[in-house]
């Protein structure tokens, strides 16, 4: 189904009553003070949601972004992720301790559990300490990343309490509604990593051109339009400023039923980009 412009989101309600921008800006690789100075200018392009995680290595030039940009810090909501290797409670809380002391911030505002790690079995853990560190004012929200929809019933059954957000892979070539309609139906709401694919491919295709071409828009815009009418927070990276508001200017204008459709007709089986399945995939 599409939407209308003027009745898409800009921003969501979490299942925890606090909000989350439409879309996000995504820093992995963003690193040092050429990192912290491309944050702080997507920040002053509008940007209000930033991504980092513990394994980017760039929680300080992260914070340092925020701290440099002209936007007051309680209007910006910082994410990082606790990485695989310390999903043990005792290892989690200091960790997580960590990344806030890192950010150089006197709090993160979404903290994420970066891969579930079914393996080593122990995401339990981590989300209780999530929940800890939320309570310590630590977060404010807390969330997971890369979850099935098997470890987040389980999360609900073993804490009682279910993610406000699920951060996934989601791009035209790997489009997950139906991931996307489990975390809907159970008030999670849905962010995708590396929305726009591989960029490169993506940017090219033919499909994606015409409707960009129709709309008098770019198809990096079509791309991220597409993934706000199915209800989705998309991540995009850039570092010049002109391709940082290029991707934030999609809220004015709708792609058809029929423009919906023909994109969600490029996924392919072999969609994903590393081959990482989070039944099986441990990340370090």
């Amino acid at each position: 189904m599409s939407t209308s412009p003027e009745n898409t989101q800009t921003s969501h309600t979490l299942n925890d009553g606090t909000t989350l921008p439409a879309i996000g800006f995504g820093t992995y690789r963003l690193n040092g003070r050429a990192g912290a100075e491309t944050v702080a200018r997507a920040i002053d392009n509008g940007y209000r949601l930033i991504d980092t995680a513990f394994n980017y290595e760039n929680e300080g030039a992260v914070g340092a972004g925020v701290r440099l940009s002209s936007v007051p810090r309680d209007e910006i909501v910082v994410t990082s992720k606790l990485p695989g290797r310390h999903h043990a409670f005792d290892q989690a809380v200091p960790t997580i301790e960590e990344s806030v002391y890192r950010t150089g911030l006197d709090h993160l505002d979404l903290l994420l559990i970066h891969w579930p790690n079914p393996l080593t079995d122990r995401y339990v853990e981590a989300w209780q300490a999530l929940i800890e560190a939320r309570e310590r004012g630590l977060t404010r929200r807390i969330g997971v990343s890369n979850f099935l929809p098997e470890h987040l019933e389980r999360l609900e059954r073993e804490t009682g309490v279910l993610p406000s957000v699920n951060q996934i892979e989601l791009h035209p070539r790997f489009p997950q509604h139906e991931a996307v309609r489990w975390n809907t139906e159970h008030g999670i709401v849905t962010e995708a990593w590396s929305p726009l694919g591989r960029a490169s491919e993506i940017l090219q295709n033919e499909t994606l051109e015409q409707i960009a071409h129709a709309h008098g828009r770019t198809v990096a815009q079509v791309v991220l339009r597409w993934h706000l009418q199915n209800g989705v927070v998309p991540i995009p990276k850039a570092t010049h400023s002109d391709r940082q508001i290029s991707n934030l200017d999609v809220f004015d204008f709708d792609l058809s039923d029929e423009d919906l459709a023909a994109i969600d007709g490029l996924a392919r089986e072999d969609g994903r980009l590393n081959g990482q399945d989070p039944a099986t995939y441990e990340e370090f």
